[in-house]
């Protein structure tokens, strides 16, 4: 598998603990660094959408022969 796709499956599962904190014993603090969390995951996500987007436009490259 894809090593970004991998480190954002690991990235989300980092965050899990502060999800609990939050989410069950109403911690605020771990709400502000899920959401920190999140903003990181997003740049991951967004990551592994270019890296895709370049391959899917080798692939085509390479079908046409450019």
């Amino acid at each position: 598998m894809n090593e970004k796709y991998l480190k954002l499956i690991d990235f989300l599962k980092s965050l899990e603990p502060d999800v609990a904190k939050f989410y069950e014993k109403g911690q605020s603090a771990a709400g502000t660094r899920l959401r920190k969390g999140l903003s990181e995951l997003k740049k991951h996500a967004q990551e592994l959408r270019n890296d895709i987007q370049e391959v899917k436009s080798s692939r085509k490259a390479a079908k046409t022969g450019e």
